[in-house]
């Protein structure tokens, strides 16, 4: 068993319970781990799914968090990317198999073993699970950490680690870039980020939306063209034009009415639901013209590290509200209203006082 040391962080002890302060135990550096002192951790709708068992198979107690900005203070004896003082971050990975088909591809995300969660995943090292960035301190192996550059506000570099990821992959998967014509249905967390990405990486951005009071901040983050996806002229005027979608909407919702605005060989990717689809999906549109309804999730971690290098060179990051680690249960009951502009960030020298 390795050595340990106790962490304060906030969690829950069951699925009905607020989150509230309590102490973990975190293992003491091993060879090739790095440890982090946590400076912000961003609010993921998957922190609190998990805290509230939402998709069952919650280990407690739960410690969310797994979009963790922080410096370095401690290195194994055989660390060689990593030294005290670096700027890193950790996102919803901090172990895979490393072996399998997927993860000698840069997939990790897809490791054919099972990855492992930075929370509620195995903990090998332990037992039991894994605790996430809701804590002053994580220790990971460096090969699950990321660099992040310094020239960010890093703050607001936390949701990347997530959001970002979660619509980096598809955009760079079904090749975004100049010349593409791309759709991003629902402005959240992640919605945002795509528009922001996506412009980045010079396609043409539309926003789907089923309000009028999203299409100034749509274009503010750099949407080219907002289309409402209650009004049947506007839909039809976007017939067979994008070359990807990307679906962020969290929520069981028909995707036919988008389907039909995928351009020959155009994909549309959900990235926001998980779960069965009430409605069936009409396969006429999609055999008409090669059309495609995908999935995706996070992305690995060369990948991840590609995106931060990229939002370094672009200056991208997320639109974020700063709270206080003892905010948290008042976060998660605005979070599910769809009351913030995009993201929760939480200031964890909070969490220290």
């Amino acid at each position: 068993m390795a050595q340990t040391t106790q962490v304060k962080a906030f969690g829950t002890e069951a699925a009905d319970q607020d989150l509230r302060e309590m102490t973990i135990v975190r293992r003491e550096v091993t060879a090739s781990d790095v440890e982090i002192d946590i400076l912000y951790c961003g609010v993921c709708h998957s922190d609190l799914h998990t805290a509230r068992n939402d998709w069952g198979g919650s280990m407690y107690p739960v410690v969310p968090g797994h979009e963790i900005i922080g410096r370095v203070t401690k290195v194994g004896d055989a660390v060689s990317k990593y030294k005290i003082g670096d700027l890193v971050g950790v996102g919803c990975l901090v172990d895979s198999c490393r072996t399998c088909e997927s993860c000698q591809k840069d997939l990790e995300q897809y490791c054919l073993n099972g990855s492992v969660g930075t929370y509620n995943g195995k903990d090998k090292f332990l037992g039991g699970h894994t605790f996430g960035g809701y804590s002053e301190k994580v220790v990971v192996d460096e090969n699950y950490v990321l660099r992040v550059p310094e020239n960010l506000d890093i703050k607001a570099v936390a949701p990347l680690l997530c959001a970002g990821i979660t619509t980096w992959s598809p955009l760079k998967h079904w090749n975004a870039g100049p010349g593409s014509k791309v759709a991003v249905i629902g402005l959240g967390g992640l919605g945002h980020m795509a528009i922001k990405l996506a412009k980045g990486l010079g396609a043409e951005v539309t926003l789907f939306s089923r309000s009028t009071n999203k299409i100034e901040d749509a274009k503010k983050l750099g949407a080219d063209t907002v289309v409402i996806s209650t009004d049947p002229d506007q839909m039809k005027s976007v017939a067979g034009k994008f070359d990807l979608i990307i679906d962020t909407v969290p929520y069981d919702h028909d995707v036919n009415p988008y389907v039909t605005t995928l351009s020959v060989s155009g994909t549309l990717v959900l990235v926001g639901y998980i779960g069965k689809m009430a409605t069936a999906l009409n396969t006429v549109p999609m055999i008409m013209g090669r059309k495609a309804v995908a999935a995706s999730v996070i992305g690995g971690i060369k990948e991840t590290q590609e995106m931060l290098d990229f939002c370094g060179e672009h200056n991208i990051v997320s639109d974020v509200e700063m709270i206080t680690m003892q905010n948290i249960n008042e976060a998660y009951e605005r979070m599910l209203k769809s009351d913030v502009k995009y993201r929760f960030v939480i200031d964890m020298a909070s969490l220290k006082k």
